[in-house]
């Protein structure tokens, strides 16, 4: 680790991230990704059909159900594994709904091939840390539960894995170590493994991979400073357990997550920031006696796996063999 670096006042995260900061907390979202609208239509050409589904209107919180369509051909065929996909944008911006992270779902649902359902999660600053992770909880409690037909007759719950991009990665490993502590009650949901996609983790000090990449372009430090200021509790630090995992030694539940032999994917790419931070992750998890699989490439960016068709192949393989071995 190297000592804490000031932010670069040349660069403007705001600008950067398109925000602006209200004075009563809020912040407002300048930039409207692309939505892609949910469609069970069997009249279309669609290889993954999906729809929308809410799990607490109170919160506005719902789900995004894929369903590969073959299963519809073959109705007599093995139940599929289940995925939960948690979205990445940093905690504060996007949804299961934008084109990126739908597309990205549907490729997931036709190449495992597996039922995905993408959590919608409240997003900070409106509502900080831990929401997403309550939102989390709750929505592998509505699976659980659920009778809706989709994952009663064509998903395994007993074969779950839970997946997530940047913050979304976050929040799978966070749900991870919530879900371990309460295995018992989320039976028939068995949780096998998770798969964390560039996961978004910080720290107080700045690792060389940071300092190296202070002033990319497309993700420059200074934003993942304002997302972390913008989601963290009021008061807490980096090296806050929803920041940091690594610090103090890490969970005492990843002792939990050991004797459940869950697997652990961490991917990245050594051109993000973060992959010093994810890389310190395998790290600990190897020396927790955890089961865990890095898979790191040269060059990338952050998330390059869900904006570049050509990585999106091979990365949907390497998950594939990580749920299939």
């Amino acid at each position: 680790m190297t000592s804490p670096a000031p932010r670069n006042p040349t660069v403007d995260p705001y600008k950067i991230l398109q925000i602006i900061r209200n004075v009563d907390g809020t912040i407002t979202r300048l930039v409207k990704f692309p939505d892609t609208p949910a469609s069970s239509d069997l009249g279309l050409p669609t290889p993954v059909l999906s729809k929308d589904i809410h799990i607490n209107q109170s919160k506005s919180t719902w789900v995004r159900i894929f369903l590969p369509r073959h299963v519809l051909d073959n109705p007599s065929s093995s139940k599929l594994p289940l995925i939960v996909f948690f979205h990445g944008g940093g905690f504060i911006l996007s949804s299961p709904s934008s084109t990126m992270f739908h597309d990205f779902c549907v490729n997931l649902a036709k190449e495992v091939p597996a039922v995905i359902a993408s959590v919608k999660y409240r997003l900070a600053p409106e509502h900080r840390l831990p929401a997403a992770y309550d939102d989390s909880m709750e929505a592998l409690n509505w699976i659980r539960t659920s009778d809706d037909d989709w994952l009663r007759e064509y998903a395994d719950i007993s074969n779950c894995y839970l997946i997530g991009i940047s913050a979304g990665g976050n929040i799978a490993y966070i749900a991870g170590l919530r879900a371990a502590a309460e295995v018992d009650k989320l039976e028939p949901l068995k949780i096998r493994g998770l798969i964390l996609q560039q996961p978004f983790f910080g720290g107080s000090e700045r690792t060389p991979s940071e300092v190296r990449l202070e002033n990319d372009a497309a993700f420059p430090v200074c934003a993942t400073d304002l997302m972390w200021e913008l989601s963290l509790p009021v008061g807490a630090d980096r090296d806050h357990e929803y920041c940091n995992p690594t610090a103090s030694g890490g969970s005492e539940l990843l002792n939990k997550i050991r004797s459940l032999e869950w697997r652990v994917l961490v991917t990245g790419w050594d051109g993000d920031q973060l992959i010093d931070r994810q890389m310190e992750l395998v790290k600990m998890l190897e020396d927790k006696g955890v089961q865990v699989v890095g898979h790191f490439g040269v060059g990338g960016y952050h998330g390059v796996d869900v904006m570049e068709s050509s990585k999106t192949k091979p990365f949907l393989m390497v998950v594939k063999i990580f749920i299939c071995s």
